[in-house]
């Protein structure tokens, strides 16, 4: 491991666990890389961190019933407003079947201040209700403020109420497309008759969180959280870069932890034998990633470099990435098979975490499709996982769900009767992983 970030900057490390071990002629090489920024300025009213910030508001039609989804709107739109820091910029916009400009307006942003906050806040009480669904048309507004800012951070808050009736599936899928990589998004459904796969697609396409507010009431204390965690981000754009030697083929690179994201289809190649993998915006936190590579198979004894992780920030215009930390992955080929079949804590616990997610997607779906063999055993095997890798907020949800009978063997009955928040809050929570517990 080593660390590049100027002491200036949060410091950043890579940290690799793996079982390094293969068998003759073995080839599947799984590592757990485990990024970690820690150090970086505390965030306070008066210390600007260089962030741009667009608050996109359900106001169609749906969002009047009941009123309290509305007024609930208003009110968390108002308390995000509040916890903007000095000096960042912000705009506020009213997605319906088109995309309007609430605050500032004149296709520009406003930079936050006492003043400013108050002015936002007021133009919330012009915010009424009516109209379709078309959450393109917000991003594409919300790209176009944002790609006016010099800001580094640049990122959306988007809620909704209801499902993406007024646009085609695919103007979505290209308007993600062109936003991701220019801002990250937190996509929230308040209520329970909006789409959990619109939703949790738009968060993940971003590089942000996803999340059911089932209760209106409760947006408030959300959108500040959302908004803390935006305003403690300070570097933008992070990278990790992937380099293997001839020979050696990436299988998949997947976040797992705090929630699992596939990244293998986000490569951006870096010349050659090298592709970078966006991981956004970071403040002081850890992540971890599973990377997959696949190497030559080789005689016992010989041992070689599978691949090379770099964390990158990009540097100024003309300016070559700047590397902040580095870690190695490796193999190496023994007749000992006590250490060429061990399993590394790491990767099996967020190998179990990211069945559990899958699991838990495919008996929720089975469960809707009137299978109750595949719901039951989908279900029960996700309970098992849930219990195994002690993650306790899954295993709740999942109690919602089904009868538990025995955790440990997965045995679970279906309930008759599930109450939609229950149902769709265990469907978006579905990827959010624990940690590995420590020995």
């Amino acid at each position: 491991m080593a660390n590049f970030a100027k002491p200036s900057a949060p410091r950043f490390s890579v940290d690799v666990y793996q079982n390094e071990f293969l068998p003759e002629g073995g080839r599947d090489v799984h590592a757990i890389v485990t990024v970690t920024s820690t150090g970086g300025a505390i965030a306070t009213r008066t210390s600007a961190q260089g962030a741009a910030v667009v608050i996109m508001v359900d106001c169609s039609g749906s969002m009047e019933y009941p009123p309290e989804k509305m007024r609930g709107a208003r009110e968390a739109t108002a308390a995000a407003i509040d916890t903007l820091r000095d000096g960042t910029a912000f705009a506020v916009i009213a997605g319906t079947h088109v995309a309007k400009e609430v605050y500032p307006g004149q296709g520009r942003l406003a930079t936050a201040d006492a003043t400013t906050r108050a002015q936002a806040k007021e133009a919330l009480r012009g915010l009424s209700s009516g109209g379709g669904t078309a959450i393109g048309t917000w991003l594409r507004l919300a790209d176009g403020l944002l790609r006016g800012s010099t800001a580094p951070i640049r990122h959306g808050i988007l809620l909704t109420d209801g499902r993406n009736e007024h646009e085609e599936p695919a103007v979505l899928r290209a308007t993600l497309d062109a936003c991701a990589g220019r801002f990250t998004c937190d996509a929230r459904g308040v209520g329970t008759d909006w789409e959990v796969k619109e939703v949790t697609g738009i968060a993940s396409a971003l590089l942000g969180t996803a999340d059911i507010v089932a209760d209106p009431a409760r947006l408030s204390a959300d959108f500040t959280d959302m908004m803390e965690n935006v305003m403690g981000k300070e570097v933008a754009d992070v990278a990790l870069r992937l380099w293997t030697p001839v020979g050696v083929e990436i299988q998949y690179v997947k976040q797992v932890s705090p929630a699992v994201h596939d990244l293998t289809d986000r490569r951006i190649e870096a010349g050659p034998r090298a592709g970078d993998y966006p991981t956004g915006s970071w403040g002081d936190e850890s992540r971890e990633y599973h990377v997959c590579v696949r190497v030559p198979g080789a005689a016992v004894g010989l041992e070689m470099l599978a691949a090379r992780a770099t964390l990158l920030m990009p540097g100024a215009p003309g300016e070559a990435p700047a590397v902040l930390a580095q870690g190695l992955v490796r193999a190496v080929w023994t007749d000992d098979l006590a250490a060429s079949t061990a399993i590394n804590p790491q990767v099996a616990h967020y190998t179990g975490q990211a069945e559990l997610a899958q699991a838990i997607q495919q008996g929720l779906e089975a469960r809707k499709m009137g299978d109750v063999g595949g719901a039951t055993a989908k279900l029960g095997r996700a309970v098992q996982l849930a219990s195994s890798s002690g993650n306790a907020d899954t295993a709740k949800l999942l109690a919602k769900v089904v009868d538990v009978v025995d955790a440990a063997a997965g045995t679970v009955r279906l309930k008759a009767k599930v109450a939609d928040a229950d149902e769709m809050t265990l469907e978006t929570r579905s990827t959010q992983t624990v940690r590995v517990k420590k020995a």
